[in-house]
């Protein structure tokens, strides 16, 4: 029974896991959501199921919209700004749910992220959401048309190819290590801002900070640390849809940068330094 539950289940764990994440903002809540909604599975009548891919996807909305609520409990204690957890270079079917999009989902209800990422990002119909959230069709329609709403700004996808965001996320690195204000300042929008998450568990800003002048303030204080131990380059990636790198920080500190680029440069840089958000990175330390 279990070989025929793990056979039928298998080839649907990529899809539900990527829903899962983007419902949570976490690879190690993800997965074990995923891994309850396969006991689940063993369990069932599974003969009866007509549909195993949709009855699957409602066990695993349900559970997120279960652990949303009291995910958000935890947020209003979190130390410094929150960030997802980084996804570097997904392989999976691509679709447009980028950092900042996340961070946008963060203001959302638990139904109205439900509602928007099932029909919006995976293209589910609404029917079949609204039995999913206990809601009628029509409220089902009205939670995602709330959503895209509050969300349209960070929806909006990056005109800047690959291969280019890829080379100014080499440039920044370059510049904000070695010291280079003038090359620095190039590169970065005027209202520029940047985030970054240590969860209380290592050295990180406790607030965001806004604009040029004071990101190259800091980047100038920095600099005279990166002067005695220098950064290592783990690689160049693609980090939750954004260009950046995984880096080795002074101290041994692993790291993720994602940076937003806009028409006018850097809009908005993405660190993570939170440890427990980075465990499974582990191989790439």
């Amino acid at each position: 029974m279990s070989d025929d539950a793990a056979t039928s289940f298998d080839p649907l764990r990529p899809r539900l896991t990527r829903i899962a994440y983007r419902m949570l903002g976490s690879v190690a809540d993800a997965e074990d959501v995923v891994q309850d909604a396969f006991l689940r599975w063993m369990a069932a009548d599974r003969a009866a199921i007509r549909e195993p891919e949709a009855f699957l996807r409602r066990v695993v909305t349900r559970l997120c919209l279960d652990q949303l609520k009291s995910a958000r409990a935890r947020r209003e204690t979190y130390v410094g700004p929150w960030l997802p957890e980084p996804v570097v270079e997904e392989t999976e079917e691509a679709d447009d749910v980028t950092l900042p999009l996340m961070l946008a989902l963060e203001r959302l209800t638990p139904l109205e992220r439900a509602a928007f990422l099932l029909h919006d990002v995976f293209g589910l119909p609404f029917e079949e959401i609204a039995e999913t959230i206990g809601r009628d069709t029509a409220a089902a329609r009205q939670l995602a048309s709330r959503a895209r709403t509050h969300v349209r700004g960070a929806r909006t996808r990056s005109t800047v190819p690959k291969e280019k965001g890829q080379e100014i996320a080499a440039a920044f690195f370059a510049a904000s290590r070695s010291g280079d204000m003038g090359a620095l300042r190039s590169l970065l929008a005027a209202d520029v801002s940047l985030y970054s998450d240590g969860g209380g568990k290592v050295h990180a800003g406790l607030k965001p900070i806004h604009g040029v002048d004071d990101m190259l303030k800091l980047h100038s204080s920095l600099a005279r640390f990166f002067a005695k131990e220098m950064s290592q380059v783990v690689r160049f990636a693609t980090i939750n849809g954004l260009p950046g790198f995984v880096t080795i920080e002074p101290g041994g500190v692993l790291q993720t940068t994602a940076l937003a680029i806009g028409a006018n440069g850097i809009e908005a840089i993405y660190i993570m330094r939170n440890p427990d958000k980075l465990e499974h990175l582990g191989a790439l330390h």
